[in-house]
């Protein structure tokens, strides 16, 4: 069927274009060769409208409007699976895919729920929709106490970004405070901002709301310069993506690791202190934010390695082709919307897959993942002897704190 565009319908494709090419190695979308390689890829490519692959089609026949009239965009999780198998290195994660949801968000093309994350996020500084008196919270009774540097003002080695999830939600308080003795036990002269703190904004920018990840980042800016610290530490992957990747082009740049990267810095001072043997087979599921898209995949194997007992056993998608969780780039809060299209979770093919590698823990580094496969867990009878594991913890156990 021929479809006649108008010239407001042709200017899009174009517009749309112009911006992609202004992203980091935007300009290699010209180069595509529609091998279908990204679209395969993506876990959920076979439910979108218009896969990656179609859409870069649409801007080549001029008739992307199509794609914004979809809403199969919102089925993308951010994963980075797309741009790091593309032959033709096309940056379809940050261009293609983020840049067509910051156009759904214009048009008000946009889930219920991913809305409310989102005015959460303006409102209170996380998408949780939580009192940010109450992002220290988890620290209350532990011994030391925590330095909250707002009311200490005492300059420290590390800044710890303990990020929203690992700060408000239920099941992450435990690894959060975990991590905290670890800290404490390997002599680490650390603070964190509590109530100053705002969410970090990466998932939500790569849920097409740019402008309220660059409010995020300035206020976030703003009070790292109210302290001294030598480098900052994050609980995140998707923080640490932030303040690695995305903070800099807009003038905040900092030293920054991953907890898991920090820890395995130390891990001949950490060695020692891990007398208790936990005599478990374990595999690790790889954060999308960590490793596909920053390269970090020895780190938190060498330190469940050196835990007393611990056999690492590696699931079929492992490394640069692991599963996504189903959390990134705005699937945390479009669980709802993405099962009315899927009938299934992406959390849920990685627990059978560490269920078929025989695990009895799996283990993960990222504060969106304990309650993603907890859930997975429940929903699978097979896998009703798997326990999900933050790394801290494991460490922590090891460790007897």
């Amino acid at each position: 069927m021929e479809i006649t565009l108008s010239p407001l319908e042709s200017s899009l494709s174009k517009t749309f274009l112009t911006s992609i090419y202004q992203v980091n190695d935007g300009g290699n979308i010209r180069t595509c060769l529609q091998c279908g390689t990204c679209s395969g890829i993506c876990p959920f490519g076979y439910i979108m409208q218009y896969p990656p692959g179609k859409m870069v089609g649409a801007l080549r026949t001029d008739i992307f409007d199509q794609v914004i009239k979809t809403d199969s965009v919102w089925m993308c999780v951010s994963c980075y699976a797309c741009t790091e198998f593309c032959p033709s290195d096309i940056p379809i994660t940050a261009g293609l895919m983020t840049r067509a949801k910051e156009e759904m968000v214009l048009a008000g093309n946009i889930p219920t729920e991913l809305q409310s994350a989102l005015e959460n996020t303006q409102r209170y500084g996380n998408p949780l929709g939580e009192s940010p008196r109450k992002r220290a919270d988890w620290a209350m009774g532990l011994q030391p106490e925590v330095n909250i540097l707002g009311k200490t003002r005492q300059p420290v080695d590390v800044l710890w970004f303990v990020g929203d999830y690992a700060s408000y939600h239920p099941r992450m308080v435990s690894a959060t405070k975990a991590l905290a003795k670890i800290l404490d036990a390997l002599g680490i002269k650390f603070g964190i901002l509590g109530p100053e703190e705002n969410s970090d904004g990466d998932s939500q920018r790569l849920a097409g709301e740019r402008g309220l990840f660059e409010m995020m980042t300035q206020k976030n800016g703003q009070v790292f310069k109210k302290y001294q610290f030598t480098e900052i530490i994050t609980t995140d992957p998707h923080a640490f993506n932030a303040l690695k990747n995305e903070y800099p082009s807009l003038g905040i740049s900092y030293p920054v690791k991953h907890y898991t990267q920090f820890l395995a810095g130390r891990i001949e001072q950490l060695k020692p202190l891990l007398k208790k043997t936990i005599q478990t087979k374990i595999a690790y599921h790889d954060p999308c934010y960590l490793g596909r898209a920053n390269g970090i995949f020895d780190e938190p194997r060498d330190l469940l390695k050196a835990i007393p007992g611990v056999e690492l056993v590696e699931m079929s998608h492992q490394r640069t082709n692991s599963l996504c969780c189903g959390g990134g780039g705005g699937g945390m809060w479009l669980d709802g919307f993405q099962w009315e299209k899927a009938h299934t979770r992406l959390s849920e093919w990685r627990v059978r897959e560490a269920v078929a590698a025989n695990a009895d823990i799996l283990a993960v580094a990222c504060p969106y993942e304990p309650p993603r496969f907890e859930d997975a867990v429940k929903t699978i009878q097979t896998a009703s002897h798997l326990k999900v594991r933050e790394l801290a913890e494991l460490l922590a156990e090891a460790m007897d704190l």
